[in-house]
C-alpha cells in the first residue's frame, strides 16, 4: 500500500489521506483546517478524477468541510460512511457554506454531495473496486468510525478521531478483534503529560464554577462544537440540574446546536444502550429537556445578552473562530460577573487559544473587545489520551508500522519516542507518500 498525506501531517485539521493499492485510490477524509484563516489539504484537483472512492470517518468540519470542492473539482465517485455522519456532515456543511462562501465551491458540487452518498453499517465490509472496507466504532462522536482497508495481503487502520472511555452519550471506541499490519493514528492528545482525569471529577469541578457564576447572577457561556461536546455538555448540566447541584436557569442552545441535537435524537441506536432504554422504554429524552431553550433569531439572542437573568449559554463555535460565539463575547466579555468555560481542544491561531492564554483584548470582527470575564478550561475530551492510545495499539494484532497524524509536532514526536522500540513509527510531512 501507499499513503500520502494532503493533510494533517504535523497539525490538527484538514485530514485528508489517499491509499492506494491493487489499482484502486481511495481518500481517507477531506477536511479543513479552521483558525485564523482557513487552510485546506494540498491534494492537486487533476488528482481527484482518478479517485476511486471517499472514505469519512465522521462529520466535524476537519474531516468533512473539503469535500464541497472535491465534487466541485469534478470528484464522480462516491462517499462513504454511515448514516449519521452522513446526516451530520450535511448540516455542518451548510453551515460552513453559509458562513464562509468558499470560492472553490459550486452549487452543482454542493447537491452532488447530498447525493453521491453510500451509507455503511457498522462491521461490514464493503468493497471499493479491489479494496475491501470496514468501518468500526471510534467513540469520538455520533457515527464516528474508525476505518479498515485489507488489499489482499495488508491491512491497514486508520483511528480517524477516537475515544476509548464512555460517554454520556456513547460507548467507547471498538477494540475487539482488531488486525491491522499498519495504523494510521490521530495524537491530538498523544503527549507524554496527556493523561486524562475521571469525567466525574472534571465535571463537578465545572459545574461548581457555573454554579459560583450563576448565583452571582452571571452567565457562563460555553463555546462548543454543535456536534460532540455541545451534546455532551448539555446532557452533563441537565443531569445536574435535575438533581439540584445547579441552580435551575434556563440552557440556551444557538448555532446549529438544536439542528444537530433533533439528529441525535433520530438515531439513538447508535448512542449508549442506557441512553435508549432511558428514550424508548421511561419516555425521558434528555435531548429534548425543559431546561433546554433553543435561539432561532437574533432578536432572542440580543434579548438573552442584554437581560439581568442568570443563563447558561452553549454555542457555536468550539474553538471561537465565528459563529455566535462572537456576539456573546461582544456583549457579555467586558463583565467580570460572566465566565467562559471552555471544553474542547483550542488550535493555534484561534481566538479560543489566545482566551486561554490570558488574552485581555482580543479581534472580534475587526473590532477590539476587552475581556473582563474570567477564562477557564474543564477537559471534556471526545479523543483518546496517551494512555488510551497505548491500550489501543497492544490490541491491535500483527501491528508493524504506525504512522502519527492529527497531531502537534511535538505531541506526535513525544509517541513516536514512546513507540519506536516496539514499532516503525513513522511522523509524517505534509506531501510525504510511504509504503508499508
Amino acid at each position: 500500500m501507499k499513503i500520502t498525506l494532503y493533510g494533517a501531517a504535523g497539525e490538527v485539521g484538514r485530514s485528508c489521506i489517499m491509499v492506494e493499492s491493487n489499482d484502486t485510490r481511495v481518500i481517507l477524509d477531506a477536511g479543513i483546517k479552521l483558525g485564523a484563516k482557513i487552510e485546506e489539504p494540498i491534494i492537486p484537483d487533476d488528482e481527484l478524477k482518478s479517485v476511486d472512492g471517499i472514505v469519512t470517518s465522521h462529520a466535524h468540519l476537519d474531516h468533512t468541510g473539503y469535500l464541497p470542492h472535491i465534487f466541485s473539482a469534478g470528484y464522480q465517485g462516491y462517499v462513504y460512511t454511515t448514516k449519521p455522519t452522513f446526516e451530520l456532515t450535511n448540516v455542518l456543511i451548510s453551515d460552513y457554506i453559509r458562513i464562509s462562501n468558499p470560492e472553490n465551491v459550486k452549487k452543482e458540487g454542493i447537491a452532488k454531495l447530498a447525493r453521491m452518498n453510500r451509507q455503511v453499517e457498522y462491521h461490514q465490509a464493503f468493497k471499493i473496486k479491489n479494496l475491501e472496507v470496514k468501518l468500526v466504532p471510534a467513540g469520538h462522536i455520533l457515527g464516528s468510525a474508525m476505518i479498515e482497508i485489507f488489499d489482499g495481503k495488508e491491512r491497514l487502520l486508520s483511528t480517524g478521531d477516537c475515544n476509548f472511555r464512555s460517554t454520556k452519550r456513547l460507548d467507547p471506541g471498538y477494540t475487539e478483534y482488531l488486525h491491522a499490519d499498519t495504523l494510521i493514528t490521530e495524537s491530538t492528545y498523544a503527549g507524554d503529560k496527556d493523561v486524562f482525569e475521571g469525567e466525574k471529577k472534571i465535571a463537578d469541578a465545572m459545574v461548581a464554577s457555573i454554579g459560583e457564576t450563576l448565583k452571582q447572577g452571571g452567565k457562563a457561556i460555553i463555546p462548543a462544537f454543535a456536534v460532540g461536546r455541545a451534546q455532551e455538555s448539555l446532557l452533563l448540566l441537565d443531569d445536574y440540574m435535575r438533581s439540584g447541584i445547579l441552580p435551575k436557569v434556563p440552557i440556551y442552545m444557538d448555532g446549529m446546536i438544536g439542528k444537530a441535537m433533533r439528529i441525535h435524537r433520530h438515531n439513538v441506536i447508535f448512542c449508549r444502550d442506557e441512553l435508549q432504554k432511558r428514550i424508548l422504554l421511561n419516555d425521558d429524552d434528555p435531548f429534548k429537556s425543559k431546561n433546554f431553550f433553543n435561539v432561532t433569531t437574533r432578536q432572542q439572542r440580543s434579548k438573552i445578552m442584554d437581560g439581568k437573568e442568570s443563563s447558561i449559554i452553549v454555542t457555536t463555535s468550539g474553538m471561537i473562530s465565528g459563529g455566535p460565539i462572537m456576539k456573546y463575547l461582544q456583549h457579555c466579555g467586558k463583565d467580570p460577573e460572566n465566565k467562559l468555560i471552555i471544553v474542547g481542544y483550542q488550535a493555534h491561531g484561534t481566538l479560543g487559544r489566545q482566551l486561554l492564554e490570558g488574552a485581555k483584548e482580543v479581534v472580534i470582527e475587526g473590532k477590539k473587545t476587552k475581556i473582563g470575564m474570567s477564562v477557564e478550561k474543564y477537559h471534556l475530551s471526545a479523543h483518546a489520551d496517551r494512555r488510551q492510545l497505548m491500550s489501543l495499539f497492544g490490541r491491535i494484532k500483527g501491528l508493524k508500522n504506525v504512522l502519527i497524524v492529527h497531531g502537534e509536532p511535538g505531541k506526535a514526536k513525544e509517541l513516536q519516542e514512546g513507540i519506536k522500540n516496539k514499532y516503525n513509527a513513522i511522523v509524517p510531512t505534509l506531501g510525504s507518500d510511504h509504503t508499508v
